[in-house]
């Protein structure tokens, strides 16, 4: 089968290439899915389960990328819940091989169905993002009608989504960016659009939530905006400093079937509507992964077509 690969941690971006590798097994409680489209984290060269598996053994070659939408084509010994044939989504295990490759096998417990409704490039948006999203905000930051709630890089494939789940529950969402983000922030459901290129970030005042994305100065700085009793949650790194009289959150995104299910139902009904910026062949990864390309959304690799 063709896959995305690198076998060189030092070599970066330029270690991606399109090769040919064996078809996966499935393990027990696995399935093997065909995937029509995947997605994938820029950063996740530099996660180190990129190149070790979970017993610190070298695993080059690897497959990075760990969203996919997909039809199962084999099932794991054990494997319940699932079946041949079906269209399904959801997240590859960070410490395995991943998704940029025309089949994975993944554990079945990580993945939801996929209704027939919703396109394969859609569906490949949601599972960091959306997972990302739903546990910042709700698992974690407790948001709740009413707060408001500030979400840096607003129209990115995390930031797009926590504000359209956010408007959902009846938050006031404040959101930040670049100056040529600001049309699609408001489209999607930004209250107030704070342009990071030319206002400073002080100026949206005190809130009870912080979604950040960002990490590093932008990070600390939001420390001194949370509220009493708030909180900021992130993605990006664990943080140095606490609020003064709140707490900061790092969290990774686990796999979560109901969560995904939850996802989805709401694409259908048109409450949450993934911001897709690019739709791409599996063989232009490594330059989908390249440093400065940057586009609004999330940039989606078509693997197979349905």
């Amino acid at each position: 089968m063709k896959a995305i690969t690198v076998s060189d941690r030092d070599a970066g971006v330029a270690g991606l290439s399109l090769t040919e590798l064996p078809y996966p097994e499935a393990a027990d409680n696995d399935v093997v899915v065909k995937v029509h489209a995947a997605g994938f984290t820029r950063g996740e060269l530099d996660w180190p389960h990129t190149w070790i598996d979970r017993g610190g053994r070298n695993r080059t070659p690897s497959v990075p990328g760990h969203e996919l939408s997909g039809v199962v084509v084999e099932l794991g010994y054990g494997t319940t819940l699932l079946t041949v044939g079906q269209r399904v989504f959801g997240l590859a295990d960070w410490a395995r091989n991943g998704s940029l490759a025309e089949y994975t096998a993944v554990e079945a417990r990580n993945l939801a169905p996929l209704p027939m409704d919703i396109d394969h490039t859609v569906a490949a948006a949601l599972p960091i993002s959306g997972l990302a999203a739903w546990q910042g905000l709700f698992d974690h930051a407790h948001l709740a009608a009413g707060q408001t709630v500030l979400i840096h890089g607003a129209v990115g494939g995390v930031g797009s989504t926590a504000v359209q789940l956010a408007r959902e529950v009846g938050a006031r969402v404040i959101g930040t960016g670049r100056t040529a983000d600001k049309d699609l922030a408001k489209e999607i459901g930004v209250h107030t659009f704070l342009d990071l290129e030319t206002e400073k970030l002080e100026d949206a005042g005190e809130v009870d939530v912080v979604f950040d994305v960002i990490g590093g100065d932008i990070m600390e700085r939001s420390m001194a905006m949370v509220r009493s009793g708030g909180t900021l949650v992130t993605v990006a790194e664990p943080p140095k400093t606490q609020p003064r009289d709140g707490r900061a959150i790092f969290f990774l995104v686990e796999a979560d079937r109901t969560q995904l299910a939850n996802l989805a139902a709401r694409v259908r009904d048109g409450r949450l509507k993934p911001v897709v910026g690019a739709v791409l062949p599996l063989a232009e990864a490594p330059a989908a992964f390249a440093p400065g390309k940057r586009v609004a959304g999330k940039t989606i690799l078509r693997v197979s077509e349905d």
